[in-house]
């Protein structure tokens, strides 16, 4: 993490979702700090939950433009807490975080191909009344010849604590370069507890069986692709994303403390 240095006033363009708080809080702060365009911003404020800035990041976040979140919303994982006042000064204070999402490559049944970024996750799931059967390999080399579950997800640090959390999935620290691949209730292996895999790993999934277990392919809970075959995620370290946090308040200090909640 490095502190951000700048003395005089920040440009800012403050982006809100739909939810009445945050447009609450957008008309109260353009107000007093003026708008600017994205384009021609030194941050991105974005008002809202940890879905919203989510979408912000997918949105603006490859423009190199610092992110700066105020929560507005409910769990606010990746945001700070909102301010009105002295918000210059927070983000003259506030400390980088980089973030390197996942890249998504989903084959359908029928040769399709969709590729997708993910900043939390890449999930499996199944899309039928029966239980996904997947084959899971790393870097080209079979290590798992059938997993029986509902799904299975890889996620990247930042994510650790959304649904690969919910899956008991383990928190991992940022600047760790390390990612986590997580069943989502797993029937077979029963003692099957996931496992850590290196960043730049290529962890492939192919769904066996898949026109009588159908299987759906989802990045971020935005990109939902159905009856896919073969999914193939890895860390694509040609995006990066730019996110301030509070001194001590930062990505890093907050999934320490989670794991001692």
């Amino acid at each position: 993490m490095v502190a951000m240095t700048r003395t005089e006033p920040w440009r800012i363009a403050f982006l809100a979702s739909d939810v009445a708080p945050a447009q609450a809080a957008l008309g109260q702060l353009v107000a007093r700090y003026g708008q600017a365009e994205v384009q021609a911003a030194d941050a991105i404020v974005a008002l809202g939950g940890d879905g919203f800035m989510l979408q912000t990041l997918h949105q603006h976040g490859a423009r190199d433009i610092p992110v700066y979140g105020m929560n507005c919303g409910t769990v606010g994982f990746l945001m700070n807490d909102y301010r009105e006042d002295r918000l210059w000064e927070r983000l003259a204070a506030a400390e980088d975080t980089f973030i390197n999402p996942l890249r998504m490559r989903a084959e359908q049944v029928d040769g399709q191909v969709h590729e997708a970024l993910a900043i939390n996750e890449v999930a499996l799931l199944r899309a039928g009344p029966q239980a996904a059967k997947l084959k899971i390999s790393v870097d080209g080399r079979e290590r798992l010849d059938a997993l029986i579950a509902d799904g299975a997800l890889i996620a990247t640090p930042a994510g650790s604590t959304a649904y690969n959390y919910s899956a008991h999935g383990p928190i991992l620290p940022m600047g760790s370069d390390v990612l986590a691949l997580t069943a989502v209730a797993a029937f077979r292996p029963r003692r099957w507890r996931g496992a850590i895999v290196r960043k730049d790993a290529r962890v492939r999934f192919d769904v066996l069986e898949p026109e009588k277990r159908p299987v759906m392919a989802d990045a971020d809970s935005r990109n939902s692709v159905r009856d896919v075959v073969s999914v193939e995620v890895r860390s694509d370290p040609s995006v990066r994303h730019r996110l301030l946090f509070d001194p001590g308040h930062g990505l890093e200090e907050r999934l320490t403390r989670e794991q001692f909640l």
